[in-house]
């Protein structure tokens, strides 16, 4: 049990941004409440910031896979899952948690959950080792939908995840997973490009599952996050009223404003689609040229998007085999750069609005009395200059108001 007797809980005159704008010189004070700590004071002051410095709020992605395998050990993307037992499966998705909190990533919002990631979000949450905070949704997919067929056709359908056909059946999923511990449902309004056997263009679910799903989700408290690559799933995505909008990669100009009017968040998972069309990771043909189809006019579309004010955040798609855990500042900066975006815009993806995305505007990515005390430590100006947001340039990362890497300034 992570004990917090005599840790730090002040940093004086260090120069904060505070996850919407920059405050200058700051004493930051923060207390601990069991296994976690929130931030008690933040007080402007006139001692000199300490130079070349900033303090920011801990980064958040709201998409990621933290079970696949993190170690050195080559393995096929799809079949590892199903030859690795749960237990073994916990450690590795640690390890990927791990990766991401030494980088300054201090909340991942897992988007394909099942009881290993809720298992492993308690254990962090209960302070048994350190680790960032976790927010898991369940997935309910229809059958030979995306996520039924994430793995080889000929496995043993034992082996394979929950699926759920017509509206009961969808609300029925749901309940089990709100049952098991998931913090929000995921569904699919398009196919994938990982999949293995369907394509982007396929319908997943009818309207009616989709409303049940949505419906039965928000009734239990839960948000909706839709995975959507092409224009029908992203349309059918904004229509039922999806909490967030996974990829969106084939937005149109018309789309975008609608999306912009809904205040939807949308995740692009940049870096990820770029190295499967690129073949810059191991994939197969078919998937390479789907994802070459969809990111050919992106970037230009995005910046359109981007003009038009669609709320995008951060949201990688991590899975340790396509994307790393310590990729996160890397996709912010893409963002900045295809968006045409300010630094302090682009910084804002990662921290305030990604919280806000997550149904957490209040308690994550600010520096304010009473959000958590989760804060990296970087040398530059990020909010200025996002190139300053590296890792190479990061001094400490503090999560639950304790310091899990690197040190605090004296």
């Amino acid at each position: 049990m992570l004990n917090s007797t005599s840790l730090p809980t002040v940093l004086e005159g260090i120069d904060v941004w505070d996850g919407i704008s920059h405050l200058g010189s700051t004493d930051l004070h923060w207390e601990f409440t069991s296994a976690d700590a929130v931030i008690s004071r933040v007080t402007p002051t006139d001692t000199p910031a300490r130079g070349g410095l900033t303090l920011i709020p801990g980064l958040i992605d709201t998409h990621v896979h933290l079970i696949g395998n993190a170690s050195s050990t080559p393995s096929d993307f799809l079949t590892w899952p199903l030859v690795t037992r749960p237990e073994e499966q916990v450690l590795h998705g640690l390890a990927h948690a791990q990766q991401a909190l030494a980088v300054g990533v201090t909340t991942l919002r897992d988007l394909s959950a099942d009881d290993v990631q809720f298992s492993l979000g308690r254990g962090i949450n209960k302070g048994l080792i350190a680790g960032p905070r976790i927010f898991a949704h369940g997935m309910v997919s229809m059958t030979g939908g995306h996520g039924d067929m994430f793995v080889p056709p000929g496995v043993d359908p034992s082996l394979r995840r929950p699926t759920a056909d017509g509206p009961d059946a969808c609300r029925s999923l749901v309940r089990t997973w709100a049952r098991a511990g998931a913090t929000g449902i995921k569904i699919a309004t398009s196919g994938g490009l990982l999949s293995d056997g369907d394509k982007p263009s396929w319908r997943n679910h009818t309207r009616a599952e989709i409303d049940a799903i949505i419906d039965e989700a928000h009734a239990l408290g839960m948000l909706v996050a839709a995975h959507a690559h092409t224009r029908e799933g992203i349309r059918i995505a904004i229509e039922a009223g999806a909490d967030s909008i996974e990829h969106a990669t084939d937005m149109t100009e018309d789309l975008a404003h609608a999306i912009a009017a809904a205040g939807t968040p949308i995740a692009p998972t940049l870096l990820i689609n770029d190295a499967i069309a690129t073949r810059r990771v191991p994939v197969s043909e078919d998937q390479a040229e789907a994802a070459a189809t969809l990111v050919h006019s992106r970037d230009a579309q995005f910046a359109v998007a981007a003009e038009a004010e669609v709320n995008f955040v951060l949201g990688t798609d991590a899975n340790g085999f396509h994307v790393g855990f310590g990729d996160q500042l890397a996709e912010v900066r893409k963002m900045a750069e295809v968006f045409g975006w300010s630094a302090e815009r682009a910084l804002q993806s990662a921290t305030s609005r990604a919280a806000a995305a997550i149904g957490r505007a209040d308690a994550l990515g600010r520096i304010i009395p009473g959000a958590a005390a989760d804060f990296v430590i970087v040398r530059g100006r990020p909010w200025e200059d996002i190139s300053d947001l590296d890792t190479a340039r990061i001094v400490t990362v503090v999560s639950r108001g304790r310091v899990v890497s690197g040190e605090l300034p004296r």
